[in-house]
């Protein structure tokens, strides 16, 4: 099965991006149900569609989960900046219960 996709959107030389990246990759994301793969993607990129540019470019740092189980990409909530790692983890599990209706 195809692991559910993490995406951050983030840019060089932003500190809540860079804080929040750090964290992101101190967590084990393959313990959330469903496990998560993490892509940090930055805004600035040539990758990047003018689309989703013009959407995040002022909004960074943003997740969206790129859903294999929902085949469609959902923006999370911004996440609060002074969150710890072990409390990012729930909040993100809480927040994939609420979005694949997981118990």
């Amino acid at each position: 099965m195809t692991p559910e996709v993490l995406i951050l959107f983030s840019r060089k030389e932003c500190c809540l991006c860079a804080t929040l990246e750090k964290k992101l990759l101190n967590i084990s994301l393959t313990n959330l149900n469903p496990p998560i793969a993490l892509s940090i993607v930055d805004i600035d990129s040539e990758e990047v569609s003018k689309d989703i540019q013009k959407k995040y470019t002022n909004e960074v740092p943003v997740l969206v989960l790129e859903s294999n189980k929902l085949l469609r990409k959902i923006e999370l909530p911004r996440v609060p900046p002074r969150l710890k790692e072990d409390l990012l983890l729930s909040w993100i599990q809480k927040k994939l219960n609420i979005l694949l209706k997981l118990s």
